[in-house]
Order: C-alpha cells, then structure tokens, then sequence
C-alpha cells in the first residue's frame, strides 16, 4: 500500500495492483508523488503514473536484472526522469525516462545534459524508459541505493554484501566516476546521504563552523557552506558515518556508532535546513532502533531507543524491541517525525517531545 489523497484531505493507504510475479520488496514516489517505482523478486522495476482521480497506471516495465531487485531510488527532478535500482545480481542499473515525441525536451540548466547520456529533461514526460549505465564493480548483491542531496549533483551511493561501498559520480561531459571502498568486512546493508547543509550554518557565521568536514565542503546557495558525508549500516552491528576529503580524494571514516547486536537493515539521515542538531537513525536484525544524535558540529554522537513497549496497543512486551526484524527506517520531509517498518507488517510513527524523549504517534498495520 502507498500513501493517496482522500476527501478529508487526510493522508489514507491506496492499494495497488501492480501485477508483479513475485514478493515486492521496494516501493518509491518520485519528488512531486507523480510517479510510482516499485522492485519485486521477479527481477523487474515497474514504473505508474499517478492519474489525477488517485488512481496508478502502469507506463513501462524494466527489464534487464538477473536476480531479485532490493532497492531503487529517484534522482531530484532537476536532473530529468532518472530512476536507479539495485539487485542481488551485484548490479546497479540506472534508467532514464525518454520525453514523448510531442514532448521536446527541456535541458536542465547548468548540468550540460543535453549532451550527456542521461538526465536531459527538467521536467520527464511520458516517454519510454531506458537503461543508461550498469554498474558492476560489486561482486556480490547490492542491498540499498541513495542519491545524494540535489546541492552536491548526480551522485549515487550504493551498499554491497561484499562490504563495500561504491560512489558514482556524473560529470557534465556525459563520463562516469566511480570510487570504491571497504566500509564493513562482513557485508553493508544500507546507505543514506547526510543533508547537504552544514549543521548550524543557519544560525551562526560560517566561520563559526566546529566540524572538521567543514573543512572539506563547498560554498553552497547564498554562500552557506555543504558537506559531502553519508551513513552506511553493515553486519558488523556497526553504523559508521564517512566525509569526503578534498586533499586526498577519498571517502575517511569520520565515526563509528555502535548499539546494535546484530545486523544493522537500514540507516537514515533525517532533513536539516542548517539547524544545529544532526539525528540518525538505525534499525537492526536485533529489534531495536537507535536515534543518534550530534547536538552541534563537532560535538560527540549520543544514542537514545525506541520503546515500542510503552506505546498503545504495543505488541512487544519487552523493553526496547520490536516485535520483529526492523526492516526499514524513513524520515518525514521536515525530520520531525521517523517512520518504523517491521516484518510484523506494521509501521509505527515516532516523534521527539518536548523533553527530548520520542513517543509513538500512530500506527498503520499492512
């Protein structure tokens, strides 16, 4: 089920029909919630459009994995219709969205794409879908796919079971960078990119910027500093957070958060406009969540857990856990809230009061 509009003007779940063969495992609204990608274990990718009336019609199905599809992952508008998906085939594919004939397509300032192989539209129409790259420098399954935020350009994050971690880069001349590192040695699970705003630039002179990423950003809209970082959780039970480093040209392991007794699933990011406050959080074969906390660049990481047992209508009686494997963990658009998927088939909504504990909002049972 996926999120659609009803008459209250409330959010309420639609189901869709999206005649896949096998379990889905994956299911994505692109920027504007126009566009519906969702991944299944019959190795494709089916694209819907989003009809004006709330209904989901199918526009193109994609082919090509040779194995289940875990992940995919929209790129920012600004680039065109870009889709990324990920597979335990060890590939990472990313599709491009075609402009209908009576749709000239409009390039997308300042990237140069109307000469490269991808993202050549502003704005996708309701054109065909077509590969555009495959990535194939993991040698075992890619679990998660993230692009970076839109400030620091076409960049794609990708997590392996083989441990590593690889980082695409298009360039505006068409070509394709790629780096690649160990992250965790047993297998990476996730990835999800830090915002691109430095914490508290908002409210204090950049010059006042504590954090050594500082160091390793670039002036952003209106001068305000950005920093290329991202989280990867792995099955080591180790969540680490790594910053680019323009002297080297490598990503450095910046910190190693620890909590989890088991496979870390899912690690993410929350939004920030430049407030000085940074969260993440993490969600683990072990039950629990953690909401890490930095309370200012440069400050030590702090964790606190989530309670589900003190919630209403609890159905895990012990203190700190779930009642199933978290599977995956996602952030409002304003970071205020955090949603909790787990294999019971319920999601539970958290939020931070006032007193800095977090509580159990709502719950949506599938």
């Amino acid at each position: 089920m996926v999120p659609g509009p009803n008459n209250a003007g409330d959010s309420a779940s639609v189901q869709v029909e999206t005649h896949h063969e096998d379990m889905i495992h994956d299911a994505q609204l692109d920027f504007h919630g126009k566009r519906l990608a969702t991944a299944s274990s019959d190795r494709t990718v089916k694209v819907f459009d989003v009809t004006p009336n709330g209904q989901y019609a199918l526009v193109d199905t994609l082919r090509g994995h040779d194995g289940p599809v875990w992940q995919i992952a929209w790129a920012h508008p600004k680039f065109g219709g870009i889709l990324a998906s990920a597979s335990y085939d060890g590939k990472v594919f990313v599709w491009r969205e075609s402009p209908a004939p009576s749709q000239p397509a409009q390039s997308a300032q300042g990237y140069g794409y109307q000469a490269g192989p991808y993202g050549h539209q502003a704005q996708a129409g309701l054109g065909s879908w077509s590969k555009i790259k495959e990535h194939t420098l993991h040698n075992a399954s890619v679990n998660s796919i993230s692009w970076a935020p839109h400030e620091l350009g076409p960049i794609l994050a990708c997590a392996s079971s083989d441990g590593k971690v690889s980082v695409l880069t298009f360039n505006n001349d068409g070509t394709w960078d790629a780096s690649l590192f160990v992250a965790h040695l047993i297998g990476c699970n996730a990835v999800s990119w830090a915002p691109a705003t430095m914490p508290g630039s908002l409210i204090q002179p950049q010059s006042a910027a504590l954090a050594p990423q500082a160091q390793n950003g670039q002036a952003g809209p209106g001068g305000v500093s950005s920093v290329r970082r991202f989280a990867s959780g792995g099955c080591d039970g180790f969540v680490k957070i790594w910053g680019w480093r323009d002297d080297t040209k490598t990503w450095a392991e910046e910190e190693v958060l620890e909590g989890h007794t088991d496979w870390v699933r899912d690690v993410a990011w929350a939004p920030n406009i430049g407030m000085p406050k940074s969260y993440l959080a993490s969600a683990g074969q072990d039950k629990q969540v953690f909401i890490h906390i930095q309370d200012r660049p440069g400050a030590p990481w702090t964790r606190t857990q989530l309670d589900p047992s003190t919630a209403a209508g609890a159905t895990s009686t012990i203190p700190g856990q779930f009642a199933d494997v978290v599977w995956r963990v996602s952030w409002s658009i304003a970071g205020q809230v955090l949603a909790v998927s787990g294999g019971d088939g319920v999601v539970t909504l958290w939020k931070e009061s006032l007193k800095g504990s977090w509580e159990c909002v709502s719950d949506v049972k599938a």
